[in-house]
């Protein structure tokens, strides 16, 4: 059985997927308290459902690309790999957004990786697991949310570090709220940093407490 905690049908707010249509399946529970945190309704509520009347739920909407997440949705690893794999099998286009903490080597490759490393003013810098890195594809998705100058200076160090550039997708997002978003593309266009900027456009189309969106 899997906690759920919601599962709705918007437009994908973030990624290389932003714009499209996607079925969301939010799973309860996580191991990280970021400072920033807009899921906290997640940590604890929600519903047990087992991996095939989720599957159910999904059909209702008629939309092929599914996005995973949380909470950490790998908190509860065996059932989420097991709902993963199966809606694979039915030839839906399967996303995990992950906080980078927890293992993602399990993850079947036909399923893209949104996961994020997190920076320093996110008080869980201690809690990333480097190790995932090596388990990354060129189309899984690497996410730095940036909340001020350290951060970005901390991730710059990160990508050269590890030789990131070129390894995956480089998502480059703010503290929704604390870091102006023209001040973060100041940054990308005086470095020359060949990443992709974003913003939560669902935190700009409805109200950003917004919930099912």
């Amino acid at each position: 059985m899997l906690k759920i905690n919601e599962i709705y049908h918007s437009i994908q707010g973030e990624s290389t997927s932003a714009g499209r249509r996607c079925a969301f399946v939010r799973l309860t529970y996580c191991n990280l308290r970021c400072t920033y945190c807009d899921t906290e309704y997640a940590f604890y509520e929600g519903e047990d459902m087992s991996v095939q009347r989720v599957i159910n739920e999904i059909e209702k909407y008629g939309c092929k690309l599914v996005e995973i997440t949380g909470g950490e949705p790998l908190v509860q690893a065996d059932e989420c790999l097991e709902l993963m794999n199966k809606l694979c099998k039915l030839g839906y286009e399967v996303m995990i957004e992950t906080g980078g903490s927890l293992s993602i080597k399990d993850i079947d490759p036909r399923v893209k990786i949104i996961m994020d490393l997190k920076c320093p003013s996110s008080g869980m810098e201690k809690k990333n697991l480097y190790q995932n890195l090596m388990f990354l594809k060129p189309n899984d998705e690497l996410k730095f949310v940036i909340g001020d100058r350290m951060d970005y200076e901390w991730t710059n160090d990160v990508l050269k570090k590890y030789n990131l550039q070129g390894k995956c997708i480089i998502l480059f997002s703010v503290v929704f709220g604390k870091l102006e978003p023209v001040e973060l593309i100041n940054w990308i266009l005086k470095d020359k940093l060949d990443v992709r900027f974003q913003l939560q456009m669902h935190k700009y189309i409805w109200h950003p407490e917004t919930k099912g969106v």
